[in-house]
């Protein structure tokens, strides 16, 4: 192996014995490639590098390192957990690449990735040691290594020496007599001996030659796991004389050992000498590559991918307008009812988890929130007003920057929790940390593929279980989920097209979120400032429409349909909404005539005056609520009415009635009866009523839960290296001419003095021992600049500044004759 893999001068002085020892003579390097690759081990930054290796070596920091492992350095190290401990490197690679003969193929690739695999288990401090002393870390082969109860993915098992603990010494002595090799004065030696046999291929092709007939058939069942079979009677002994089945034959000379009294094992020694010394059936040195299911050129790929970013601000903007005078109600857990979800779907035309993923959209951008009161409902935020007023292309650039780093899921949304409880839109419990990462990781496999060119469905999700094989992996798979997911939802969002990710997708992923709006700025349709009136009542806008034009038509109109062009239908309880709003009869004619390229048909303008003569004849206020009209008969019709009889009215005066109803309750009950009454307030004037009149309190947006540390930066590398290093200066120098090691010496006052003016004078470092103010004792290396005062100025090399210390607080110093670099 090239020197690639361990240090160049390595053979010139012993190697190391524990991990901090490595890291030590690895250098600064090697510590930065740690922290950069494990960001859980840098908060609180270690003392030394033997609090590093310790805290590097627990068990819950080397889970985290083995999920960020790919499919071959994973293999590597699960191959290095079955392996002599330690290994040298070319007992590793016979272990990844096997014997030539035994399948054809080319270990080629095999042997080329294996530095490289190495190189990654160092970096993550999970192997240690030279090439001729591989170490990994005991936590790592402790989780890798098989067993019963977490079989291995190498599908091997025990080796002869688990398999027969508790064997007793006499059937040991059984088993080797009938393998035909000679007797042991000891258990230990016994099973050196059968593991010796079975770990040589040349001696067990030899005793399975003379095999009876389905022997060979039973080990091709074991030999690449699971090592484990069931058989009748496994525990009891047989010798060679009576066995009588395959099963029986292979027992009685060890090639098979009991499990149990129904189970027998292969163990491991034999099972590697059956595959030819392979750990793996097939290693997997090189990922998957990404398979092109289309490829439909930039152009076409961009203008699909506008159109559904268009589409998604649209969509969007709708949902957020139907819930402005209030939306649903809060559940009392948190999220939205079922119910609703399912009538959020109708309104918006989609399917139920497409309502809750643009729920959850709106949501994480901010621009949806619970207002807070007694009686909690969801409506939009002050941030949706903002959110509003911003062009198109940049509406869509702050949602998808919202969706790229939420761990919020929408497509969790109807699934069960541990508890067995459904998960609700806007709900709790729909974070998944992992989710930022495959958002990214996925829009970077698309960029890696031609423009236009859209992968296939499978090639996506099997390149991530390549690349983390461990993440989220479970019977649920997690990862397959979320990558499944997250090509939903960028196709929905407009960030690719076709399967093919956008030109400014590849901007959003560099981070230019400006760059990315200009790129598809021209790409959208230009709103328009007019709409085609017909004589059916209906108008016609033929693209987007300008902010007032919109506003105007969702006020005095209902949507009829939705796509490229959208329809609006004029009705009765329209034309009185925009009358609502404070709108006179001429001003719907007005605005009608200036905003139409049809000339306004005969039937509207009937409608419009029609609706205006009858609107605010009659007047509701509060008593608990009065009804006033100048014409009675129109109110003596409402007495007489029927429908009318739950309301409670009866006559103060010819042109007044009183009604126990409350005025909302009574105004929508005499609109339900085809009347068109007002709202007045308390000096008898018209209420106007606005849609857009509730908004909750400024709200944040959910904080995403992330998967671990961030990756620290450099400048945080550099001075986490340092302290560290100073520390571990201090923990590991050589003091005095013997070498001992030992805590600082204890002095007195004056040989604390003569020894710190002694430093500032020759310039050398000198170790101290220090407590601190509130008691804690530490030890330092300082170099001495100053003395005066009971104080000495001195550089730190922990903490990497110029300190003052008190001079009655050091305990002792001593001189650093021979620091360990």
């Amino acid at each position: 192996m090239n020197g690639d893999t361990g240090s160049e001068n390595a053979a010139a002085r012993p190697g190391p014995r524990t991990l901090a020892e490595d890291l030590r003579a690895r250098g600064d390097e090697a510590v930065v490639a740690l922290l950069r690759a494990r960001p859980d081990l840098v908060s609180p930054v270690p003392n030394d590098l033997t609090q590093l290796a310790t805290r590097a070596g627990t068990r819950a920091s080397v889970l985290r390192a083995l999920e960020r492992l790919d499919r071959f350095v994973l293999q590597t190290a699960e191959a290095l957990a079955v392996a002599p401990d330690p290994c040298p490197y070319e007992a590793l690679l016979a272990l990844m690449t096997g014997d030539e003969g035994l399948e054809p193929g080319d270990p080629g690739p095999v042997a080329a990735a294996l530095p490289r695999a190495v190189g990654v288990l160092r970096d993550n401090a999970l192997v240690w040691g030279g090439d001729d002393r591989l170490t990994l870390v005991r936590t790592a082969r402790d989780l890798l290594a098989p067993s019963a109860a977490a079989p291995s993915p190498t599908g091997l098992g025990p080796t002869v020496a688990e398999a027969t603990a508790g064997m007793s010494p006499g059937r040991l002595q059984e088993i080797l007599a009938d393998a035909g090799l000679p007797a042991t004065h000891d258990p230990v030696s016994a099973v050196a001996a059968l593991a010796g046999l079975l770990s040589d291929r040349a001696g067990l092709r030899e005793l399975l030659a003379a095999a009876p007939d389905g022997a060979t058939a039973v080990l091709d069942k074991l030999v690449w796991g699971p090592p484990y079979g069931e058989v009748t009677g496994a525990s009891e002994p047989v010798r060679a004389a009576t066995a009588t089945t395959p099963v029986q034959w292979l027992l009685a000379r060890g090639v098979l050992l009991p499990a149990g009294p129904r189970n027998v094992v292969l163990p491991r020694e034999a099972a590697l000498s059956l595959r030819g010394g392979r750990a793996h059936r097939e290693p997997l040195p090189v990922p998957p590559p990404l398979e092109v299911a289309a490829a439909h050129g930039p152009a076409t790929a961009d203008a699909t991918a506008a159109g559904q970013a268009f589409g998604a601000v649209r969509t969007v903007e709708e949902l957020l307008k139907s819930w402005q005078t209030g939306g649903p109600a809060v559940l009392r857990a948190g999220g939205l009812s079922v119910r609703d979800l399912k009538r959020t779907a109708v309104e918006l035309e989609v399917p139920e988890p497409v309502a809750a993923f643009w729920l959850e959209l709106a949501y994480g951008a901010g621009l949806l929130a619970s207002d807070g009161e007694v009686d909690e409902v969801y409506a939009p935020t002050p941030a949706y007003d903002e959110w509003l007023r911003l062009p198109p292309q940049e509406r869509w650039t702050r949602l998808v920057t919202a969706w790229l780093p939420a761990t919020r899921t929408p497509g969790a949304v109807g699934a069960r929790d541990a508890k067995g409880r459904a998960l609700a839109a806007l709900g709790p419990g729909l974070d998944r940390s992992l989710a930022p990462e495959v958002r990214r990781r996925v829009l970077e496999l698309l960029a890696s593929v031609p423009e236009g060119a859209a992968p296939t469905a499978d090639s996506v999700p099997a390149r991530l279980r390549w690349e983390w094989p461990r993440r989220g992996a479970g019977p649920d798979d997690t990862l397959s989920r979320l990558v499944r997911w997250t090509l939903e939802e960028a196709e929905s969002l407009g960030v690719t097209g076709r399967g093919a990710l956008a030109s400014f997708g590849r901007d959003l992923l560099d981070g230019s979120a400006e760059r990315a709006a200009a790129r598809l700025r021209p790409l959208l349709p230009e709103p328009l400032d007019h709409v085609l009136l017909q004589a059916d009542l209906t108008a016609v806008a033929p693209g987007p429409l300008m902010a007032p034009l919109a506003e105007f038509m969702d006020t005095a109109a209902e949507v009829e349909s939705k796509g490229g062009a959208t329809v609006y239908r004029f009705t009765p309880g329209s034309v009185r909404r925009a009358l609502d709003a404070g709108r006179t009869a001429d001003d719907l004619h007005a605005f009608l005539a200036a905003h139409s390229r049809t000339p306004v048909p005969q039937p509207l303008t009937y409608l419009i005056d029609d609706v205006a003569r009858r609107h605010g004849r009659l007047r509701v206020g509060a008593a608990s609520a009065y009804l006033r009209c100048d014409d009675d008969a129109l109110l003596a019709e409402i007495l007489a009415d029927r429908r009318a009889s739950g309301l409670g009215l009866r006559r103060l005066a010819p042109t007044v009635l009183a009604s126990r109803t409350d005025p909302a309750a009574l105004l929508e009950r005499l609109r339900g009866m085809g009347f068109a009454p007002a709202a007045e307030s308390a000096e008898g004037d018209v209420l106007i009523t606005r849609a857009d009149a509730h908004r909750t309190p400024p709200r944040a947006a959910p904080v995403p839960v992330p998967d671990g540390p961030a990756v620290p930066d450099d400048r945080l590398l550099a001075a986490a290296v340092k302290a560290i290093r100073a520390g571990d200066r201090a923990a590991t120098a050589v003091r005095g001419p013997a070498g001992e090691r030992r805590a600082v010496p204890r002095t007195s006052s004056a040989e604390t003095l003569a020894t710190v003016q002694a430093a500032v004078l020759t310039g050398d470092p000198l170790w101290i021992g220090y407590v601190n103010a509130e008691g804690a004792a530490t030890q330092r290396v300082i170099e001495p600049v100053r003395v005066e005062g009971g104080y000495v100025t001195a550089y730190d090399h922990t903490t990497d500044e110029v300190r003052t210390f008190s001079l009655h607080r050091i305990t002792g110093t001593a001189e650093l004759t021979n620091e360990t670099p």
